[in-house]
């Protein structure tokens, strides 16, 4: 059962009959085709460009889905610049566009702006960014297209009063009109995401905003456009004004258009002109209360606010909606409204999606905080999970961490959060996010047992997962005279919100030792009868190793993508210790282990129950020694094991492990203990310069030694052996994923993993960038950085196996510049790994 019959409850509806699922229902509180949510109200505008590979991928699938059956106007579309670091930014827009491979994308000077655009006043702007394939979906239309070609049950005016759940599965919902019992079950309902999720007790963060749109009468300037307002919904239930519906489905003959330095967007309506507005202030909808159809409104409509249309209401514009659409067309300035509407749709705490499995109830699945822009991609992606366990396009597997709706926090579902978190979302979403941008509100909500030393210390905290986490410390300052030879100044975008501290940590540690707090960071206890072989059936390396042995290994998903590395800690006869990342891999991983457990099996999340110290740098033995009576030599305690130790009076696991690429150790204590964990270890140090080390050192460092990072190098469009990773494969043991992997190795691996560097330039590369050959893009920038230790700036990205061979040169544009570089080999540090 598919609970909503929008644009993305229809869009996975009809994927998974294409892929041969059977008996499937479609159930909706309003009429058909007209719902009365956000999909029919929409003005339907397509703009695919983001800097996100798995929107942007999303937006073109859907582009050319909708054009395919006829219900998209593929007119293109214009993002203007009205200022010089708009103009910046549409520069990004095409480098995205280039590495995700949208048709065609350019630069535009004014003149070639009025060219499409002759409404556009010409003075106002700068420039413009052209995708071609940008355009306009009719709403209804591709409703009504759903509905008939889809072999669904489709069934409307039927609302679902509660989701039956029994020994954690969905097994039935309850309508006003009966009871359905089902299999599985995928939420659907956007604006009423929450209170759907309710149902099944879930706090799913999904927060509705209202939205200005305005529709003028019939303009003397379009005359001659055609013109069928009056004719689209005739014969249809629609509640409501149903005026709203008229226009939305009169379509554009011209590029649809966005001035984001003022937050707006507009598009013709034959012979009318409509345009939008998030220039205003955020205004949110409790969640509870998004009701239900009326005779005289849609539900996700409200009434239109012209204060917020006349007066500039929103904290970081100087002029209202109606002042900038009347600078930039100005023939609307005089204009009457034919049609107004405050529109309600959503957005999470982090503005992404939410979609796949619940953690909580197996077989619900969600499908939220979706546009119609992205709405049959990620109808395709949703489908290909559930029906084959793999997220994927036409195109190819795609990367899931930054949309799965077990990414949340614990405390992301708390109502008072996720709409505030929504309205910031809603605020920027024309704005010029900084790199490292950090929010203001709901800080300090996590904070490992070290943060008042690491606030003493002078650290930049960055929130991560709402943990609060230290980017660099000001107390190591100091660090940078020293060092200063060998830290470039990164200026422009590159350097905003980083610090020349962090090259000096980076530094430091290679050549003294510092301690780099990893409380965000995962811990999983499996225990029980049949734990081993368990891990052994989902981890990709042989992990039945002895006691106090650690393994590094990947989970997979049945395509053989990479769900997430992990290192596996054998404790004792039927228990191990599971690490991983921070930020969303408790849900995601802990979860899918949860999820994959037989009953015999016990994995427990150990979210915040351990905090744990990474001491790294060549002198980490010497302090340690210090500190212990555990023989922590290199024949007493090898690389790549563990013992239970303890640090003063701190009782530890202690790995041999160390993500910087230096001799170390991560200590993992019961958080209780934290305070004195870190004590003890600063007060032994202080003669050795032992310094605090934080996430930018981390980045750089990893990347010289060629760690991988789950969620930027890795993920679910990934397997082994494109990462670079086979070492962590042993194919005489069986596990999730592994046909799928043994297919592709038969197959040929077509790209892979390399490393990059810049062959005349210390300037660090940004994510997303094109990495070009004979100027055609074959790769994207996965992270970068500069190396410190190596004087080299590093980019890390996936090419095709033909390019990837050391010496190879390729290019790199980023922030409107070219440069050179140069394809090596890893790791570009200690390959005899004599350091670690």
């Amino acid at each position: 059962v598919v609970v909503g019959a929008g644009a993305v409850g229809c869009s996975v509806a009809y994927h998974l009959t294409e892929l041969g699922a059977e008996d499937v229902t479609v159930v909706d509180q309003g009429p058909l085709p007209v719902t009365g949510g956000s999909s029919v109200h929409a003005p339907g505008i397509v703009f695919q460009t983001s800097p996100s590979k798995v929107q942007t991928k999303a937006a073109h699938y859907t582009s050319q889905f909708l054009a395919d059956i006829g219900t998209y106007d593929e007119v293109g579309g214009i993002e203007l610049a009205r200022s010089e670091d708009r103009m910046d930014f549409l520069r990004r827009r095409v480098e995205w566009a280039t590495a995700y491979g949208l048709p065609d994308p350019e630069l535009l000077s004014p003149e070639e702006v009025t060219d499409h655009l002759p409404l556009v006043n010409e003075e106002e702007i700068l420039g413009g960014y052209y995708s071609p394939t940008d355009g306009r979906v009719d709403g209804i239309e591709t409703l009504q297209w759903y509905i008939q070609n889809t072999p669904a049950n489709f069934v409307g005016n039927t609302e679902v009063t509660d989701l039956e759940v029994r020994d954690g599965e969905i097994r039935a919902l309850e309508t006003d009109r009966g009871r359905i019992e089902c299999e599985r079950c995928v939420i659907a309902t956007n604006n009423w995401g929450y209170q759907t999720g309710q149902q099944a007790d879930l706090d799913l963060p999904i927060a509705p905003v209202e939205h200005q749109y305005v529709v003028t009468e019939p303009m003397e300037e379009l005359a001659d456009e055609p013109s069928d307002v009056g004719d689209h919904t005739s014969g249809l239930d629609i509640p409501g004004d149903r005026d709203i519906q008229e226009a939305m489905s009169e379509g554009p003959t011209r590029p649809v258009g966005r001035d984001q330095d003022h937050s707006l967007y507009f598009r013709t309506h034959g012979d009318a002109i409509g345009m939008g507005s998030y220039n205003h202030e955020a205004l949110s909808v409790d969640p509870e209360e998004m009701g239900r159809n009326s005779e005289d409104r849609q539900a996700s409509v409200r009434g239109f606010t012209k204060k917020h249309w006349e007066r500039p209401t929103h904290p970081n514009r100087d002029k209202s909606a109606k002042q900038a659409f009347d600078e930039l067309l100005p023939d609307t300035a005089d204009e009457e409204y034919a049609v107004t509407e405050n529109g309600i749709f959503v957005f999470t705490p982090d503005g992404m999606p939410a979609v796949g499995e619940t953690a909580r109830v197996e077989g619900l699945w969600t499908a939220l905080a979706i546009w119609w822009t992205h709405s049959a991609g990620y109808g395709r992606i949703v489908a290909e999970w559930m029906e084959n366990g793999v997220p994927r396009l036409p195109s190819g597997p795609v990367d899931t961490g930054g949309i799965h709706v077990r990414r949340f926090e614990p405390h992301a579902g708390e109502k008072d959060y996720f709409v505030d978190r929504g309205a910031t979302q809603y605020e920027q979403v024309y704005s010029i996010v900084e790199p490292r941008w950090q929010p203001d509100d709901h800080r300090g909500l996590r904070t490992s047992p070290f943060y008042e030393q690491q606030r003493d210390l002078g650290a930049n905290f960055v929130q991560s997962g709402g943990w609060e986490s230290a980017q660099w410390y000001e107390s190591n300052a100091d660090l940078v005279d020293r060092y200063a030879d060998r830290i470039p100044e990164q200026e422009g975008w590159q350097g905003i919100n980083r610090s020349p501290i962090e090259g000096a940590e980076h530094l430091h540690t290679r050549e003294h030792v510092s301690m780099f707090d990893m409380t965000t960071f995962s811990s999983i206890v499996v225990s029980g009868e049949g734990s081993g072989e368990f891990l052994q059936r989902v981890c990709t390396n042989d992990v039945d190793v002895e006691e106090g042995k650690v393994k590094y290994s990947l989970l997979l998903n049945e395509g053989g993508g990479i769900l997430a590395d992990v290192t596996v800690v054998r404790l004792a006869d039927d228990e191990y210790l599971v690490t991983t990342g921070g930020g969303n891999s408790p849900g995601i991983h802990g979860g899918w282990l949860e999820d994959h457990a037989p009953e015999t099996v016990s994995v427990h999340v150990e979210e915040g129950a351990r905090t744990t110290i990474g001491l790294w740098g060549p002198k980490s033995r010497l302090l340690l020694q210090r500190c212990t009576d555990a023989d922590v030599s290199d024949d007493g305690f090898p690389y790549f094991s563990a013992k239970r130790i303890y640090v003063g009076e701190v009782p530890v696991v202690a790995l041999r492990v160390s993500y910087v690429g230096e001799l170390g150790w991560e200590l993992w204590a019961p958080s209780e203990y934290g305070r004195r964990l870190w004590e003890t270890l600063w007060e032994a140090g202080q003669d050795l310069d032992v310094r605090p080390m934080g996430g930018g050192a981390l980045e750089s460092m990893r990347l010289e030694k060629g760690f991988r990072l789950w969620g930027t190098d890795i993920d679910t469009d990934s397997n082994p052996y494109e990462a670079g990773l086979p070492f962590a494969v042993d194919t005489d043991t069986e596990f999730v994923g592994k046909e799928a992997l043994d297919r592709a190795e038969e197959e040929g691996i077509d790209s892979r993993i390399t490393p990059l560097t810049l062959d005349d330039s210390t300037d660090v590369m940004l994510s997303g960038r094109p990495v070009l050959h004979d100027g055609e893009a074959i790769g994207y920038v996965q992270a970068g950085d500069y190396g410190y230790t190596i004087g080299e700036s590093i980019a890390y990205t996936y090419v095709p196996t033909e390019y990837a061979e050391a010496g190879t040169s390729v290019q790199i544009r980023c922030e409107g510049e070219l440069y050179d570089a140069t394809v090596r080999d890893e790791p570009l540090f200690d390959p005899s790994r004599e350091k670690i």
